[in-house]
């Protein structure tokens, strides 16, 4: 039976995160918020960072509302004195962080003869040092503690190449790369590093009317008949983040309803 958009939030229940410590960046909007909210639901203490200081208040506040312990910080994670308030801050909030999830990202870029100096920074090399800068902080914090999770948000344009994303995709398909050696150098220290790939997923609310007609046009193109939503990346991102996964590190997790699973999309044949 195919889904449609009204298809009911993701629910996960892992009660082996509560309590424990998170920083989610990029979490004033779209897939950070439902991350935030999924592991808020596991009973999880949050350190909320972005550069959007007005909405990334008001959506602390709202989680701590709903009674969720959190606190926001706002900071611009592709510079190093960004990621180390965002660390500073987290660490003299929660003292030991159980959980980092690297959601920050540009989605700037342009295609490949327009990608000029200005657009490979603000596109390739921006990304990869958010997920750099954070990591390595939060990496030595937790090899002294003796372990944690580490989780990056890349994007199905790390395997797929999307037409005039030239710089977006290379830094998504870093940011796999990267995973798989954070993982394999992070093991002995008992730091599982994995990757949350979505594909097409509703990340406004409201939705604009321009972005109405994508979702309608888009999800005709995915198996599953229709888009993601970021509760369905914030399930990913708990499971990857519970005992459940214990065994699991070094892999993308492409949640994307089988798009990158095709060949092609309904209608056409090569």
């Amino acid at each position: 039976m195919t889904q449609d958009q009204s298809s009911p939030a993701a629910e996960a229940r892992f009660p082996g995160l509560s309590g424990k410590a998170a920083i989610v960046t990029g979490a004033s909007r779209g897939i950070g918020r439902g991350i935030a909210r999924l592991l808020g639901r596991q009973g999880m203490r949050l350190t909320l960072c972005a550069r959007s200081e007005v909405e990334g208040t008001a959506f602390a506040a709202e989680l701590t509302s709903a009674g969720v312990e959190c606190a926001w910080v706002t900071a611009d994670l592709s510079t190093p004195d960004g990621a180390r308030v965002a660390f500073e801050a987290a660490t003299k909030q929660f003292a030991c962080i159980h959980l980092l999830v690297n959601n920050a990202a540009r989605l700037r870029s342009a295609p490949f003869l327009e990608l000029d100096e200005r657009e490979y920074h603000e596109s390739f090399e921006a990304n990869v040092r958010m997920a750099y800068g954070l990591s390595h902080l939060v990496a030595r914090h937790m090899a002294e503690a003796g372990g944690g999770c580490i989780i990056h948000i890349s994007s199905v344009g790390g395997l797929r190449g999307h037409r005039g994303k030239a710089g977006y995709d290379a830094s998504k398909g870093a940011l796999d790369a990267f995973t798989r050696s954070m993982a394999v150098d992070l093991a002995p220290y008992g730091i599982r590093v994995n990757a949350v790939a979505p594909g097409a997923t509703v990340n406004r609310d409201p939705m604009p009317p321009h972005y109405e007609r994508w979702v309608r046009q888009s999800k005709a193109g995915v198996p599953l008949g229709r888009l993601g939503t970021p509760e369905d990346i914030g399930a990913a991102v708990a499971f990857l983040a519970s005992d459940a996964a214990a065994y699991i590190t070094g892999q993308i997790l492409y949640v994307d309803g089988g798009l990158t699973a095709q060949l092609t999309p309904p209608g056409i044949f090569i």
